[in-house]
């Protein structure tokens, strides 16, 4: 970087790349390796830790990896969007195996063998897999079956899953709770707090070379405000810094220079500091504009409990509130579908969440919304309205009338509009409820 020899730096402090080196052990990251390094010496070892997006878990792992003995053996699987077949052919293909044209018995007998093998050789074997929130129920349960392969005497497979707080929810399955049950240990990496913060900062920058404080002290506050204590938030914000910084030919980083970077990021304060969910409320209740095509309503027991209206474009439904459609239950996924609204109408797609997207009893990955249409999340419900038929039953109304009275009308149909409720929005003109559709997520 063109700012580093400006700070006198031999390396960039703040990379968003996983790099061991500058790993800072907070006491929460202390305890997930702990946790990690007993898988090691536990003949049962089977570690679950879960963080959420960005608090270091790869970079946890990386520095885990390197510093096993050469008595262990390791397969580390990140790509996990797999079949079951597909993951025991990754795992063995960790493991130097090129197994891509074995049946699945064959697999599992190949694999049963080798661990076998490294058993007689007096080595551990461990199995890491990195973004264990996406897999599949079935790869779960192999994952349960592999974690039972023992000798007469003891078990001889080490897993590890990481991933983020939506392998949490899957492991609370009813179908899961063999596996659950196999599981010695479970922590979960949080936020940095704000002395954290600070001295992780503090931290990367003197391992990258830097012989003085570059941050002024004022500056910790504001950095802790806009990014929650997350440590790849914090990277993008003091990198950002930096180079605002180093544009104006400034030696430290100073408040202004910290506001700078939150301004060219567009960047608002992080929801853990703010009152940000009071602000998503007030977004939420706004009037409806001209532009908006979709509106919902967010149902709870029967009772409305929130209704939107959307423009064109994608909208995000699910448990993390930095969503447009925030719903907090444990049924619904951080990031569970997306609304779509196009030309034609609005879709729903299941983003990989965990209780899937059901089109009355069947399962969908992609369902095109008819109006009336209700969307069912856990507990919760949503009912789906596109707004452009009920201006085109408005505009209807308008044209059968002689001109004279037509703005009279307008103005009885527009305050009508304001008044009625969402359930009768669509007046004669609107789809029956013997057309709407009820999907189950």
């Amino acid at each position: 970087m063109s700012y580093l020899s400006h700070f006198n730096l031999q390396e960039q402090p703040f990379r968003l790349t996983p790099d061991p080196d500058f790993l800072y052990w907070s006491k929460q990251h202390a305890r997930a390796k702990a946790y990690m390094e007993s898988t090691i010496w536990l003949a049962d070892g089977f570690v679950v830790i879960t963080g959420e997006i960005g608090s270091g878990k790869t970079t946890l792992l990386q520095s885990f990896l390197s510093e096993l003995d050469d008595d262990v053996v390791y397969a580390m699987v990140s790509q996990t969007q797999l079949t079951a077949t597909q993951f025991l052919q990754a795992v063995l293909t960790e493991f130097g195996f090129k197994p891509f044209n074995q049946r699945k018995v064959e697999l599992l007998d190949t694999l049963n063998m080798f661990l076998i093998e490294q058993y007689s050789l007096g080595k551990k074997v461990v199995l890491i897999v990195d973004e264990a929130q996406n897999l599949s129920h079935k790869v779960l349960e192999e994952i349960r079956l592999i974690s039972g392969i023992e000798t007469h005497k003891e078990k001889v497979l080490r897993i590890i899953l990481a991933g983020q707080p939506e392998l949490r929810d899957a492991l609370e399955s009813p179908g899961l709770k063999q596996l659950v049950q196999r599981v010695r240990l479970r922590f979960h990496v949080g936020p940095l707090d704000r002395r954290e913060m600070q001295e992780y900062v503090e931290h990367r920058l003197e391992v990258a070379g830097a012989a003085t404080q570059l941050f002024e002290e004022d500056t910790f506050d504001k950095i802790y405000r806009y990014t929650g204590g997350v440590p790849r938030l914090i990277n993008t914000l003091c990198d950002t810094a930096l180079l605002c910084a180093f544009a104006d030919e400034k030696r430290k980083v100073g408040l202004e220079d910290v506001a700078a970077a939150v301004t060219e990021l567009s960047w608002e304060e992080h929801e853990s500091n703010t009152g940000i969910h009071e602000k998503l409320q007030q977004i939420q209740k706004r009037e409806v504009n001209d532009s908006d095509v979709t509106r919902i309503q967010v149902r709870h027991d029967g009772e409305i409990i929130e209704e939107l209206a959307f423009p064109l474009g994608r909208v995000i439904v699910g448990r993390s509130s930095d969503n447009e459609v925030y719903i907090k239950s444990k049924f619904v996924s951080r990031h569970h579908a997306q609304l779509v609204s196009d030309e034609n109408g609005c879709v729903i797609e299941d983003l990989n969440s965990t209780n899937g997207v059901f089109l009355g009893e069947r399962q969908v990955k992609k369902y095109r919304l008819r109006d009336g249409d209700v969307v069912s999340l856990g507990v919760h419900e949503i009912v789906y309205h596109d707004l452009r038929l009920r201006n085109e039953v408005f505009e209807d109304q308008l044209d059968s009338r002689p001109d004279e009275i037509a703005e009279d009308m307008a103005d009885d149909i527009a305050d009508d509009m304001v008044n009625e409720g969402l359930e009768n929005s669509l007046g004669e003109g609107g789809s029956n409820d013997q057309d709407s559709a009820v999907i189950k997520l």
